[in-house]
């Protein structure tokens, strides 16, 4: 299926993604930009199309925040091995996305599903823009056809990186909070449901 495929090409893209972001050459990281939003693109485009043409499948739904997951946790590990950014904000970020991720295929296992509210939603948006923002500060130091400098002075000045990436690390352990009391009811449910085959 379509979507399946767009989601599997998002997980294959990452090695390359990574291997351009690390690389010397003059073309290597407007690549690696160009690669995520690419690669961000296509996470939209699955689901739209998996809705839109009903194609919506178990497979899909487990690989799907994978492929999302792999994509952003490698980005930020990147960054914090870069010295962008601190390694504690990482651990936030990849902690909350994997127990939420690993909660949700566990209840789906289980045959419940849980609410995604739009401040989750939200949380993939601000953690996206926080990478292509860092991503675009790299590839603007390699451009020589054009000065910038002052721009990067400018985000160098004023740690706007730091504080970018601070914002999105605050609000997606907010997001993990505000997810599981939104599924408060069903957690009782799967806790009540294991104590009873115990």
């Amino acid at each position: 299926m379509i979507p399946n495929i767009l989601t599997i090409g998002r997980i294959l893209l990452t090695p390359l993604f990574i291997i351009c972001l690390f690389h010397e050459a003059i073309w290597a990281r407007p690549m690696a930009l160009l690669i995520f939003i690419v690669a961000s693109i296509t996470d939209a485009w699955d689901g739209y199309i998996a809705r839109k043409k009903g194609l919506v499948t178990k497979t899909g739904k487990f690989l799907d925040p994978l492929a999302d997951k792999i994509l952003v946790s490698s980005a930020f590990i990147s960054f914090a091995i870069m010295g962008k950014i601190p390694y504690w904000m990482v651990v936030l970020i990849i902690f909350r996305d994997l127990f939420i991720t690993g909660m949700r295929m566990l209840f789906l296992s289980r045959g419940l599903s849980m609410i995604t509210s739009q401040v989750a939603k939200m949380k993939t948006v601000i953690q996206v823009s926080a990478i292509i923002f860092i991503l675009t500060y790299f590839a603007s130091k390699t451009l020589t056809f054009i000065d910038i400098s002052a721009i990067i002075l400018f985000i160098d000045k004023f740690h706007l990186i730091y504080y970018f990436t601070l914002f999105a690390t605050i609000f997606t352990v907010f997001t993990g909070i505000s997810y599981l009391y939104s599924n408060r009811g069903t957690i009782r449910e799967f806790l009540t449901s294991s104590d009873s085959t115990l």
